[in-house]
């Protein structure tokens, strides 16, 4: 995989995806930049969302479940000296729809423990929990 990204002045930069979708990143005005794009590390942690997202519908569609909805809620500690990096980062799953339990937790296992690309590729802590309808999971992941 490749892209190519492009100083477009001050502290912003544009990219083009191999999947061709522009991407536009800034920095706050603090920093010299004018905030017209998402930060490099807020995209990131888009990152790890999408990816265990994507993985845990199509597990569950391979599963012939059809959750009715499914948000994240996503918390990102960051360190406190340079480089800043990414310590710890918490996703809670909310899905609604008939899910049965056992099979919800096997998605997101699997998705965190074997197939997310974007999460196996930092060098954080990656935490988890969910809920069905509301209710909170009892198992720990």
């Amino acid at each position: 995989m490749e892209t190519t990204i492009k100083w477009t002045g001050k502290m912003a930069f544009t990219g083009v995806t191999p999947s061709g979708h522009e991407i536009k990143m800034d920095a706050a005005p603090e920093v010299g930049g004018e905030n017209t794009g998402a930060r490099p590390t807020e995209l990131l942690l888009n990152a790890v969302a999408g990816c265990t997202g994507i993985d845990i519908i199509m597990i569950l569609h391979k599963m012939r479940l059809n959750p009715t909805s499914f948000h994240m809620d996503v918390k990102g500690d960051r360190a406190d000296v340079e480089p800043k990096r990414f310590t710890k980062i918490n996703i809670h799953y909310a899905l609604e729809g008939e899910l049965p339990e056992e099979k919800v937790v096997r998605a997101i296992q699997l998705s965190k423990d074997k197939y997310c690309s974007v999460s196996h590729s930092l060098n954080a802590e990656i935490t988890v929990s969910y809920s069905i309808n509301g209710v909170n999971g009892e198992q720990e992941l």
